[in-house]
This record gives C-alpha cells, sequence and structure tokens, in this order.
C-alpha cells in the first residue's frame, strides 16, 4: 500500500515512544516454546516485544499474540506487531511496526490511535526522514550486519547509524546481525535499542543472553558507569580481598557496594587470623544492599564457608542476579588456606550453577578438578571440565606456570581464548586475583561484551603488577592507581 501524501494528522505524545523505545528489543522467531523463551527473556532484561509470525494461519497467530501480549502486559514491557495493523488493533497491541512496502504511518495511526507507538523500517537517511516527517514514533535502521534470519538487501552498518543518528529526533532502533560482542559498537553509533533474534531466543538460556546485551546500554550512562557488589573477606592489609575490590571498582569507574563474609589478620607476610561472618547475617547484608542498590554484576571472592555459599545463592535466585563473576578464593597468596571442609563441595553445588564467569588460578582449577596443570593443554582440560558443572564461562588463569608469557584462557563452551601479557618476575602480586575478578566486573558492569572485559582486566592487572613498587616486609600488593591511571590514558 503507497504511503498517502495528504494523510489525516493527528496530535502524537511522542514523549510515549522516547521513554518506551530504549535497550533490548526482541523481535520474535517461529521457534517451539515461544511464549516460555519470550518470559524468559523479559525476566532478563528485555524491554519491547514484537511478534514476528510469517508461517501461521490468522487464527493461530491471533491466538499465540494474545498469549504474548498477556505475557508483556503483565511485565510492563511494550507489545508491537509486525506489519499488520488490523492483529495490532485487534490483540490491543501497543503499536505495530511496519516495512517499506506495509503500509502509511498515518493510516496505521488512524486506525490504532495517538498513543499507540508506531515504527517503520529504514535503511538510509532519506528513508529515515521522511518516516519521521509521516508520523512515525520511531524508526528501525538496518540491518547493521549480515543476518542468518532472512537474506539482507541493504546493510548500512553502524557508521551509516552514526550519521543517520543526529538528523533523527525520533528513537532508533538498531536491525540486522546484532549480537552480544558487536552490539557495543551498535550502541555507540546511536542505536537507542537494538533489535534480537536469534541473539537471545536461539540461545540455550534466553534470560542470560538477555541479560548480556541489556549491561551494554551501561556504556551510554554517565559515570560512575553501573554498580558492582562485591561478597568477599576483609584484609586488613589492604592488598587484597574487600579492599582490593573496592579500589579496582571505584578506580575503573563503576560504582562499588560490598558484602563482608570474613574479617582476616593479614598482612603482606601472611594471615594471623580468620573470624568468620555469621551466614545469617550475610543474608541480611544481602538483603539490604539487592533490595535498594540497582546492582548489576556481583562479584565473589572469599566465601569462607559452605553456610554463606547457600545463603549467596539462595540471595542470587531470590533478587534475580544472572551476571555473576566468581572467583573461587582458597589459599591466600602466603598458602593458608581460606575456605573450611565443606566449603568446595557447597561452591560446586550450590554457587556454579548461578555462575557466569568462574576465574580459577592453577592451584584452584587443580583442587576443583583433580588435575595435575603444567602447561595450556592442561588449562583447556580444566576450563572444558569446570564448564561442565555448570559455570557458563571460565577463566583459567596461567599465572602459576614457569615459563613464557602469562597466559589467561577463556572457555565458553564452544571455543577458547587466549590473553597473553609478559611475564613479570616480582613478589608484589599479592591481590591478583581479587584484582582481576574485580576489574572484569567492573568493566561488565560498565557495558563490555565479556572477551572485552577479560582483555581490559587483563590489560590492567599486568599493569598494576609490573607499576607495584615494595610495601611490606612480604608479597606486596598490585599498583591499582597507576595502572588505572595508564588504562585511562589508554583508552
Amino acid at each position: 500500500m503507497k504511503r498517502s501524501k495528504d494523510h489525516l494528522k493527528l496530535v502524537v505524545d511522542r514523549r510515549n515512544a522516547d521513554a518506551r523505545i530504549k535497550g533490548v528489543y526482541l523481535v520474535t522467531d517461529q521457534g517451539d516454546r515461544l511464549p516460555a523463551r519470550v518470559r524468559e527473556a523479559i525476566s532478563g532484561g528485555a524491554t519491547i516485544v514484537q511478534f514476528r509470525d510469517k508461517g501461521r494461519d490468522m487464527a493461530a497467530r491471533a491466538e499465540l499474540g494474545r498469549e504474548l501480549r498477556a505475557i508483556c502486559a503483565a511485565a510492563a514491557v511494550p507489545f508491537i506487531v509486525n506489519d499488520d495493523v488490523e492483529l495490532a488493533r485487534q490483540l490491543g497491541a501497543d503499536g505495530v511496526h511496519l516495512g517499506q512496502d506495509d503500509g502509511d504511518p498515518a493510516a496505521a495511526r488512524q486506525l490504532l490511535g495517538p498513543h499507540k507507538l508506531i515504527g517503520v523500517s529504514t535503511h538510509n537517511l532519506d528513508e529515515a526522514q521522511a518516516a519521521q516527517a509521516a508520523g512515525a514514533d520511531y524508526i528501525g535502521f538496518g540491518a547493521m550486519y549480515p543476518t542468518g534470519s532472512k537474506e539482507v538487501e541493504h546493510l548500512p552498518g553502524p557508521d551509516a547509524l552514526a550519521a543517520v543518528r543526529p538528523a533523527i529526533s525520533i528513537p532508533v532502533v538498531a536491525i540486522g546481525g546484532i549480537n552480544r560482542d558487536n552490539a557495543g559498537r551498535v550502541i555507540d553509533s546511536g542505536a537507542d535499542a537494538v533489535a534480537v533474534i536469534s541473539g537471545i531466543l536461539g540461545q540455550r538460556e534466553p534470560a542470560l543472553a538477555a541479560a548480556e546485551l541489556a549491561l551494554l546500554f551501561n556504556r551510554k550512562r554517565p559515570a560512575p558507569r553501573g554498580a558492582v557488589l562485591t561478597v568477599a573477606g576483609s584484609d586488613s592489609g589492604g592488598g587484597a580481598g574487600i579492599q582490593a575490590d573496592l579500589k579496582t571498582i571505584t578506580l575503573l569507574g563503576s560504582y562499588g557496594a560490598s558484602i563482608i563474609t570474613a574479617l582476616t589478620a593479614q598482612n603482606t607476610r601472611g594471615v594471623a587470623g580468620i573470624h568468620g561472618v555469621p551466614p545469617a547475617f550475610v543474608a541480611e547484608q544481602l538483603d539490604a544492599v539487592l533490595s535498594d542498590l540497582p546492582i548489576d554484576v556481583v562479584k565473589t571472592g572469599m566465601l569462607f564457608s559452605a553456610g554463606v555459599i547457600e545463603r549467596l545463592a539462595e540471595k542470587l535466585a531470590e533478587f534475580n542476579r544472572r551476571i555473576v563473576v566468581v572467583d573461587p578464593v582458597m589459599l591466600a597468596t602466603g598458602g593458608a588456606s581460606l575456605t573450611d571442609g565443606n566449603a568446595v563441595t557447597a561452591l560446586k553445588e550450590r554457587l556454579f550453577p548461578l555462575t557466569y564467569l568462574l576465574t580459577p588460578n592453577i592451584p584452584e582449577a587443580e583442587k576443583l578438578t583433580g588435575l595435575t596443570i603444567v602447561d595450556e593443554a592442561g588449562m583447556e582440560e580444566a576450563a572444558q571440565r569446570i564448564q561442565q558443572m555448570g559455570t557458563r564461562n571460565v577463566l583459567i588463569k596461567g599465572g602459576h606456570l614457569s615459563e613464557g608469557n602469562a597466559v589467561d584462557i577463556l572457555y565458553d563452551g564452544r571455543a577458547f581464548t587466549r590473553y597473553r601479557s609478559p611475564r613479570h618476575l616480582t613478589r608484589n602480586t599479592h591481590g591478583t586475583g581479587c584484582t582481576l575478578a574485580s576489574a572484569i566486573a567492573a568493566f561488565l558492569a560498565r557495558g563490555e561484551p565479556l572477551p572485552e572485559a577479560v582483555a581490559r582486566a587483563k590489560e590492567f592487572v599486568t599493569a598494576a603488577i609490573r607499576l607495584a613498587t615494595p610495601l611490606g616486609k612480604g608479597h606486596g600488593p598490585v599498583n591499582h592507581f597507576l595502572a588505572a591511571q595508564q588504562m585511562q590514558d589508554r583508552h
């Protein structure tokens, strides 16, 4: 249907679109269990749902649409129908999204009313400006990248989006081939929302995939970007534990909150004593923070006891926290045990199934798997075994190997990624594990995808080791301050 130049003009409140068209824009697929997968995606952070169905007959499409509409209404998430204005009207949808050849925005407005959302797919500046002039509330713009969902005829990409964004006053939804690892560039180019199909609904855990994408939008926030909750023990010497975590998180530009699991009397020479915090009080701390602060990432360190781990697992599930970085702290740098006898079992059974990223060093990986690790092949095998225990991603830290560069290996269940850095022979390594995990958490909270967050954290820790100066009479701390300055200068 051609768009009419003499369309009926209605008063449109575009503030509605500005407030609602943002974040993770989920487009439905043709797969099984669609309502369940959409519900999961919304729980993870999808902020808009577009119902796109080309295969069912009208009656089946309407029945499925009503079920999806109810799910979205219960979650206060806008429900948009793709292309079909009449179906949108029948379902009481929040709006309709039109292709270039699928109807006139003004005619859709006349049928649906002034408060419904009208979106239009566009591929260049002329189409974007025409859609805005015709009364669209928002535009879809793309494709950003090649996609498997349909043949891509137009591929303007992020550079064209960056050129179009200043010329358009309505929200822009970027579409086409977007996933966790390439969405950051799209957001930086000006997208208010990113439209995703298989990047969420085609994943094993749609809720986690949505949470990963939602977190990327923190890169647009003013500093501090995002918030990290560290759950760990206190180091009276200040080089590791809660103290190192909060230094790292703050210096890298995120907001740090903390839960104390144990008090230690320690310095650079070792641990003189440990006083565990009762699990009930750890739970009370978690309730206080998670019920109030918008925590994006939870990072754990020394958890000390099985009881603390059990309370933590309960609260992570209760408060729906999915991006959890676990540093399985078992031994201090000087060799002292930092956990009780049942903690490792509780860690595997209760916390691993909730873990987004586990960051063991080689001794910790050996304790978790029973392997003896002497090279990178052993690190890979350990990563695979640990990932099969329930963690989504595993980063084996190779600093304890004695030869060559310091290599860390990330395994996501499909592929290995290596992060290499020069090895610095120094005694000043106290707190490196805490610092790396906290740096990864901070970069995730700031809106970096996992591979980039690990790369930047590795760069930060390497600089902190290299720039460390002797402090104390044993294993001195790394230099968080100068490393953060160097990161700021380089990025």
